[in-house]
Protein backbone atom coordinates (compact mmCIF):
# COMPACT_ATOMS: atom_id res chain seq x y z
CA UNK A 1 0.00 0.00 0.00
CA UNK A 2 1.01 3.58 -0.51
CA UNK A 3 -0.79 5.37 2.08
CA UNK A 4 -0.44 9.36 2.34
CA UNK A 5 -1.14 11.59 5.20
CA UNK A 6 -2.25 15.17 5.74
CA UNK A 7 -2.31 17.29 9.37
CA UNK A 8 -4.78 20.05 9.73
CA UNK A 9 -2.08 21.95 11.19
CA UNK A 10 0.37 22.79 7.97
CA UNK A 11 3.51 22.76 9.87
CA UNK A 12 3.63 19.14 10.00
CA UNK A 13 3.29 18.30 6.35
CA UNK A 14 5.61 18.05 3.96
CA UNK A 15 7.07 14.62 5.60
CA UNK A 16 7.55 16.81 8.62
CA UNK A 17 5.95 14.57 10.95
CA UNK A 18 7.62 11.60 9.95
CA UNK A 19 10.65 13.34 10.80
CA UNK A 20 10.77 15.39 13.66
CA UNK A 21 9.84 13.80 16.72
CA UNK A 22 10.51 16.86 18.79
CA UNK A 23 7.36 19.26 19.25
CA UNK A 24 7.22 22.85 21.11
CA UNK A 25 4.63 21.51 23.27
CA UNK A 26 6.12 18.34 24.56
CA UNK A 27 9.12 15.89 24.57
CA UNK A 28 9.06 13.39 22.10
CA UNK A 29 5.44 14.35 21.28
CA UNK A 30 5.62 13.68 17.58
CA UNK A 31 7.35 10.10 18.12
CA UNK A 32 4.51 8.15 17.29
CA UNK A 33 4.35 9.53 13.81
CA UNK A 34 7.69 8.87 13.10
CA UNK A 35 7.11 5.47 14.62
CA UNK A 36 4.05 4.97 12.58
CA UNK A 37 6.07 5.29 9.23
CA UNK A 38 9.02 3.44 10.07
CA UNK A 39 6.60 1.07 11.03
CA UNK A 40 4.56 1.17 7.92
CA UNK A 41 7.85 0.74 6.07
CA UNK A 42 9.12 -1.76 7.65
CA UNK A 43 5.75 -4.07 6.33
CA UNK A 44 6.06 -3.21 2.92
CA UNK A 45 4.15 -0.28 2.79
CA UNK A 46 5.58 3.30 1.33
CA UNK A 47 4.43 6.71 3.26
CA UNK A 48 4.64 10.20 2.69
CA UNK A 49 2.84 13.62 3.35
CA UNK A 50 0.16 13.91 0.15
CA UNK A 51 1.65 17.25 -0.34
CA UNK A 52 5.32 15.77 -1.58
CA UNK A 53 3.20 13.23 -4.50
CA UNK A 54 0.57 13.30 -6.92
CA UNK A 55 -2.71 12.74 -5.41
CA UNK A 56 -4.07 9.95 -7.12
CA UNK A 57 -1.17 7.81 -6.50
CA UNK A 58 -1.43 6.80 -3.05
CA UNK A 59 -4.07 3.78 -2.10
CA UNK A 60 -5.33 5.65 0.76
CA UNK A 61 -5.54 8.97 2.50
CA UNK A 62 -5.76 9.69 6.12
CA UNK A 63 -6.05 13.15 7.68
CA UNK A 64 -5.58 13.96 11.25
CA UNK A 65 -8.27 16.03 12.46
CA UNK A 66 -11.36 16.96 9.87
CA UNK A 67 -9.25 19.14 7.49
CA UNK A 68 -12.26 20.99 6.63
CA UNK A 69 -13.83 22.30 3.09
CA UNK A 70 -11.08 24.49 3.00
CA UNK A 71 -8.68 22.12 2.23
CA UNK A 72 -8.00 21.47 -1.63
CA UNK A 73 -7.01 18.19 -1.61
CA UNK A 74 -10.11 17.31 0.65
CA UNK A 75 -12.39 19.57 -1.71
CA UNK A 76 -11.11 17.22 -4.58
CA UNK A 77 -10.82 14.27 -3.50
CA UNK A 78 -14.84 14.59 -2.18
CA UNK A 79 -15.41 15.71 -5.44
CA UNK A 80 -13.70 12.88 -7.16
CA UNK A 81 -16.01 10.14 -5.03
CA UNK A 82 -12.17 8.69 -3.52
CA UNK A 83 -13.78 5.85 -1.37
CA UNK A 84 -10.19 5.05 0.90
CA UNK A 85 -10.10 8.19 3.47
CA UNK A 86 -9.35 7.64 7.46
CA UNK A 87 -9.43 10.50 9.60
CA UNK A 88 -7.49 10.96 12.81
CA UNK A 89 -9.12 12.78 15.66
CA UNK A 90 -6.39 13.91 17.86
CA UNK A 91 -7.86 17.69 19.11
CA UNK A 92 -10.63 18.14 21.93
CA UNK A 93 -14.24 19.08 21.64
CA UNK A 94 -13.33 22.30 22.69
CA UNK A 95 -10.76 23.14 20.60
CA UNK A 96 -12.38 21.55 17.37
CA UNK A 97 -16.23 20.97 17.68
CA UNK A 98 -16.12 20.34 14.04
CA UNK A 99 -13.86 16.94 15.25
CA UNK A 100 -17.26 15.65 16.77
CA UNK A 101 -19.53 16.56 13.99
CA UNK A 102 -20.36 13.36 13.29
CA UNK A 103 -21.70 14.66 9.57
CA UNK A 104 -18.64 15.28 9.03
CA UNK A 105 -17.10 11.48 9.16
CA UNK A 106 -19.54 10.19 6.14
CA UNK A 107 -16.83 11.00 4.08
CA UNK A 108 -14.26 8.89 5.52
CA UNK A 109 -14.48 5.17 5.80
CA UNK A 110 -12.82 4.42 9.37
CA UNK A 111 -12.32 7.40 12.08
CA UNK A 112 -9.36 6.74 14.74
CA UNK A 113 -10.23 8.27 17.76
CA UNK A 114 -9.25 8.42 21.70
CA UNK A 115 -12.65 9.09 22.30
CA UNK A 116 -14.65 6.49 24.20
CA UNK A 117 -17.66 8.26 23.59
CA UNK A 118 -17.94 7.35 19.36
CA UNK A 119 -15.80 3.68 19.55
CA UNK A 120 -17.76 0.96 17.93
CA UNK A 121 -14.91 -0.90 16.31
CA UNK A 122 -17.26 -0.46 13.16
CA UNK A 123 -16.64 3.03 11.63
CA UNK A 124 -14.61 3.79 14.76
CA UNK A 125 -11.37 2.50 16.28
CA UNK A 126 -9.99 3.55 19.60
CA UNK A 127 -6.26 4.97 19.56
CA UNK A 128 -4.79 7.14 22.49
CA UNK A 129 -2.27 9.66 22.81
CA UNK A 130 1.03 7.35 22.17
CA UNK A 131 4.21 7.39 23.28
CA UNK A 132 7.73 5.73 23.72
CA UNK A 133 7.48 3.79 26.69
CA UNK A 134 10.30 3.72 28.48
CA UNK A 135 11.66 0.58 30.18
CA UNK A 136 10.98 1.61 34.01
CA UNK A 137 11.24 5.04 36.09
CA UNK A 138 13.63 6.30 38.76
CA UNK A 139 11.59 5.34 41.97
CA UNK A 140 14.66 6.29 44.47
CA UNK A 141 14.05 9.04 46.79
CA UNK A 142 15.48 12.70 46.04
CA UNK A 143 15.85 14.83 49.24
CA UNK A 144 16.56 17.67 46.95
CA UNK A 145 13.33 17.91 45.15
CA UNK A 146 11.05 20.80 45.52
CA UNK A 147 7.48 20.39 46.52
CA UNK A 148 5.33 21.14 43.06
CA UNK A 149 5.42 22.74 39.81
CA UNK A 150 2.81 23.47 36.65
CA UNK A 151 4.38 23.17 33.11
CA UNK A 152 1.56 23.90 30.36
CA UNK A 153 1.45 26.40 27.83
CA UNK A 154 -1.27 29.34 28.92
CA UNK A 155 -4.64 29.78 26.74
CA UNK A 156 -7.88 30.98 27.31
CA UNK A 157 -10.76 29.15 25.78
CA UNK A 158 -14.86 29.62 26.90
CA UNK A 159 -16.15 26.69 27.34
CA UNK A 160 -18.52 24.67 30.07
CA UNK A 161 -15.71 21.77 29.88
CA UNK A 162 -12.57 23.94 29.95
CA UNK A 163 -9.80 23.48 32.77
CA UNK A 164 -7.72 26.57 31.76
CA UNK A 165 -9.87 28.56 34.40
CA UNK A 166 -9.15 25.73 36.95
CA UNK A 167 -5.47 25.80 35.99
CA UNK A 168 -4.90 29.54 36.87
CA UNK A 169 -7.14 28.92 40.37
CA UNK A 170 -4.28 26.25 41.40
CA UNK A 171 -1.53 29.04 40.43
CA UNK A 172 -3.24 31.52 42.21
CA UNK A 173 -3.78 29.50 45.44
CA UNK A 174 -0.03 28.40 45.65
CA UNK A 175 0.83 32.07 44.79
CA UNK A 176 -1.11 33.47 48.06
CA UNK A 177 -0.72 30.85 50.43
CA UNK A 178 2.61 28.53 49.86
CA UNK A 179 4.83 30.69 47.20
CA UNK A 180 7.97 28.59 48.19
CA UNK A 181 6.52 25.75 47.61
CA UNK A 182 5.01 26.37 43.76
CA UNK A 183 6.77 26.88 40.35
CA UNK A 184 5.12 27.68 37.20
CA UNK A 185 6.58 26.77 33.62
CA UNK A 186 5.52 27.40 29.83
CA UNK A 187 4.59 29.38 26.98
CA UNK A 188 2.33 32.17 27.00
CA UNK A 189 1.93 33.08 30.86
CA UNK A 190 3.94 36.35 30.32
CA UNK A 191 1.69 37.74 27.72
CA UNK A 192 -1.78 38.82 27.61
CA UNK A 193 -3.88 36.97 25.93
CA UNK A 194 -7.19 38.49 23.84
CA UNK A 195 -10.50 36.80 23.52
CA UNK A 196 -13.34 36.61 20.47
CA UNK A 197 -13.14 39.70 18.23
CA UNK A 198 -10.28 40.69 19.77
CA UNK A 199 -8.25 37.47 19.05
CA UNK A 200 -6.00 39.20 16.26
CA UNK A 201 -3.85 41.04 18.71
CA UNK A 202 -2.25 38.32 19.73
CA UNK A 203 0.08 38.35 17.11
CA UNK A 204 1.24 42.04 18.33
CA UNK A 205 3.55 40.65 21.02
CA UNK A 206 4.46 44.18 22.33
CA UNK A 207 1.13 44.97 23.32
CA UNK A 208 0.01 41.89 24.54
CA UNK A 209 3.38 41.76 27.10
CA UNK A 210 2.66 45.31 27.88
CA UNK A 211 -0.67 43.95 28.96
CA UNK A 212 0.21 40.80 30.90
CA UNK A 213 -1.00 39.34 33.98
CA UNK A 214 1.51 39.05 36.87
CA UNK A 215 2.10 35.46 37.92
CA UNK A 216 5.20 35.63 40.41
CA UNK A 217 5.46 31.93 40.38
CA UNK A 218 6.35 32.26 36.56
CA UNK A 219 9.97 30.55 36.11
CA UNK A 220 9.66 31.03 32.18
CA UNK A 221 9.73 28.30 29.38
CA UNK A 222 11.21 24.92 29.00
CA UNK A 223 13.72 22.76 26.76
CA UNK A 224 12.41 19.91 28.37
CA UNK A 225 9.94 18.90 30.53
CA UNK A 226 11.15 15.88 32.21
CA UNK A 227 14.41 18.02 32.76
CA UNK A 228 11.97 20.08 34.74
CA UNK A 229 9.38 18.02 36.31
CA UNK A 230 12.08 15.52 38.09
CA UNK A 231 12.88 18.28 40.11
CA UNK A 232 10.11 17.89 41.64
CA UNK A 233 8.11 15.54 43.91
CA UNK A 234 4.32 16.56 41.99
CA UNK A 235 3.60 18.49 39.47
CA UNK A 236 -0.23 19.93 38.89
CA UNK A 237 -1.35 18.29 35.66
CA UNK A 238 -5.06 18.93 34.30
CA UNK A 239 -6.16 18.41 30.73
CA UNK A 240 -7.22 21.32 28.73
CA UNK A 241 -11.01 20.17 29.03
CA UNK A 242 -12.53 17.80 32.05
CA UNK A 243 -15.49 14.93 31.67
CA UNK A 244 -14.37 13.66 28.37
CA UNK A 245 -14.37 9.79 28.15
CA UNK A 246 -10.58 8.86 27.14
CA UNK A 247 -9.18 12.04 26.83
CA UNK A 248 -5.78 11.19 28.20
CA UNK A 249 -3.12 13.35 26.69
CA UNK A 250 1.09 13.32 27.18
CA UNK A 251 0.38 15.55 30.27
CA UNK A 252 0.10 12.83 32.72
CA UNK A 253 2.18 10.52 30.90
CA UNK A 254 5.12 13.62 30.81
CA UNK A 255 4.74 13.38 34.70
CA UNK A 256 5.65 9.24 34.87
CA UNK A 257 8.41 9.62 33.03
CA UNK A 258 10.14 12.10 34.40
CA UNK A 259 9.71 10.37 37.82
CA UNK A 260 7.17 12.62 39.77
CA UNK A 261 3.73 12.03 40.59
CA UNK A 262 1.20 13.89 38.45
CA UNK A 263 -2.02 15.32 40.32
CA UNK A 264 -4.58 14.54 37.41
CA UNK A 265 -7.70 16.36 36.71
CA UNK A 266 -9.15 15.40 33.55
CA UNK A 267 -11.00 12.38 32.03
CA UNK A 268 -13.57 10.92 33.60
CA UNK A 269 -12.85 7.49 33.63
CA UNK A 270 -9.09 7.63 33.83
CA UNK A 271 -8.92 4.65 36.00
CA UNK A 272 -9.92 2.41 32.82
CA UNK A 273 -6.95 3.23 31.63
CA UNK A 274 -4.26 3.92 34.47
CA UNK A 275 -4.44 2.48 38.31
CA UNK A 276 -5.43 4.95 40.60
CA UNK A 277 -2.74 3.97 42.44
CA UNK A 278 -0.19 5.80 39.97
CA UNK A 279 -2.04 9.51 40.92
CA UNK A 280 -3.40 12.06 43.03
CA UNK A 281 -7.16 12.39 41.90
CA UNK A 282 -7.46 15.91 42.04
CA UNK A 283 -11.28 14.89 42.30
CA UNK A 284 -10.82 13.93 45.49
CA UNK A 285 -9.41 17.32 47.07
CA UNK A 286 -12.39 20.24 47.03
CA UNK A 287 -10.16 22.93 48.23
CA UNK A 288 -6.46 23.26 47.39
CA UNK A 289 -5.68 23.75 51.19
CA UNK A 290 -6.69 20.04 51.80
CA UNK A 291 -4.50 19.23 48.88
CA UNK A 292 -1.77 21.33 49.96
CA UNK A 293 -1.68 19.56 53.54
CA UNK A 294 -1.57 15.94 51.62
CA UNK A 295 1.34 16.51 49.87
CA UNK A 296 3.30 18.19 52.56
CA UNK A 297 2.55 15.38 54.65
CA UNK A 298 3.19 12.68 52.80
CA UNK A 299 5.28 9.58 54.15
CA UNK A 300 8.31 8.90 52.50
CA UNK A 301 6.60 5.41 52.01
CA UNK A 302 3.39 6.55 50.20
CA UNK A 303 5.41 8.60 47.95
CA UNK A 304 7.44 5.95 46.91
CA UNK A 305 4.26 3.52 46.42
CA UNK A 306 3.15 5.68 44.09
CA UNK A 307 6.76 6.26 41.88
CA UNK A 308 6.46 2.02 41.81
CA UNK A 309 2.87 1.68 41.20
CA UNK A 310 3.75 4.09 37.90
CA UNK A 311 6.64 1.72 37.18
CA UNK A 312 4.53 -1.03 37.29
CA UNK A 313 1.91 0.47 34.95
CA UNK A 314 4.53 1.39 32.53
CA UNK A 315 5.82 -2.13 32.48
CA UNK A 316 2.49 -4.46 32.19
CA UNK A 317 0.15 -4.58 29.07
CA UNK A 318 -2.23 -1.96 30.23
CA UNK A 319 0.63 0.74 29.38
CA UNK A 320 0.49 -0.53 25.68
CA UNK A 321 -2.71 0.83 24.61
CA UNK A 322 -0.38 4.34 24.67
CA UNK A 323 2.26 2.60 23.38
CA UNK A 324 3.26 4.19 19.57
CA UNK A 325 3.57 0.24 18.28
CA UNK A 326 -0.08 -0.03 19.36
CA UNK A 327 -0.86 3.41 17.68
CA UNK A 328 0.74 2.19 14.48
CA UNK A 329 -0.30 -1.37 14.10
CA UNK A 330 -3.71 -0.02 15.26
CA UNK A 331 -3.88 1.94 11.87
CA UNK A 332 -2.21 -0.54 9.51
CA UNK A 333 -4.65 -3.33 10.22
CA UNK A 334 -7.70 -1.34 10.19
CA UNK A 335 -6.86 0.26 6.74
CA UNK A 336 -5.39 -3.33 5.35
CA UNK A 337 -8.60 -5.10 6.78
CA UNK A 338 -10.64 -2.69 4.66
CA UNK A 339 -8.82 -2.69 1.41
Amino acid sequence: MYIGFYNYYNEYNKNKMFTDKSSPIGDDLSYPMVFLKEYLEGNGHRVCTIDMDRIERFDAIVFIDYPTFKNEYFRSLVDAKYSNLYLLLLESLIHRPDNYNEGNHKYFKKVFTWDDRLVDNRKYFKINYSFRLPQSIGVEQDRSKKLCAMVIGHKRITHELELYTERIKAVRWFENNFPEDFDLYGIGWDKYIFRGVLGRLNNFDLLAKILKPHYPSYRGRVKSKKEILSKYKFAICYENAKDISGYITEKIFDCFFAGCVPIYLGADNVTQYIPKECFIDKRNYNAYEDLHKYLINMPDKEYTDYLNSINNFINTDRSYLFSAKYFAKTIRDEIANAL
